[in-house]
């Protein structure tokens, strides 16, 4: 017997959870500084936590159920390039890593909002540092938990059920 839509959508929060949780201890604990991109996988991680749980509340009929698990595929696609283009950054050889940028705080108080942003997502020599666990960077980790997520989403949006009320 297969999970219900809903208990799919509550263990998609959970993990989104799970790696917020994993992302707060390995920052305040391990005293890990995260870089530009960082943050905004970060960002993405919540979104697709949080469009997860809204679904399992709401518990929509199959076109509402289908919105949601798009919504969420497109947000983990979205967070998976962002780690795609940290790792692309960790691979440069090191004359070829950007210049290091301004903190997070000083680019949002000095420069325009837009300009801010794109140097958000754009990332920095910051970003180019490589910490890992178990052999694999964590970029390498949320990339591979992106594409489970994106994969659970799928799922959500190719499965056949009745209307489920539990």
């Amino acid at each position: 017997m297969s999970p219900s839509v809903r208990q799919t959508n509550l263990l998609i929060f959970i993990i989104c959870t799970a790696m917020m949780l994993a992302a707060a201890y390995m920052e305040h604990v391990m005293k890990m500084v995260p870089c530009s991109l960082c943050i905004t996988q970060r960002g993405f991680v919540v979104l697709t936590g949080l469009l997860a749980l809204i679904a399992a509340i709401h518990n929509p009929a199959d076109r509402g159920r289908r919105a949601y698990a798009i919504a969420g595929i497109l947000s983990a696609i979205l967070g998976a390039c962002f780690a795609g283009r940290q790792l692309w950054l960790q691979s440069l050889p090191e004359d070829q890593v950007p210049a290091c940028g301004p903190g997070l705080a000083y680019m949002f108080e000095v420069f325009p909002f837009m300009d801010a942003l794109k140097l958000l997502l754009q990332g920095d020599g910051n970003c180019a540092h490589v910490d890992k666990i178990l052999g694999l960077s964590l970029a390498a980790w949320t990339l591979m938990a992106f594409i489970a997520l994106a994969g659970v989403n799928l799922y959500q949006t190719l499965r056949s059920t009745r209307r489920a009320w539990a």
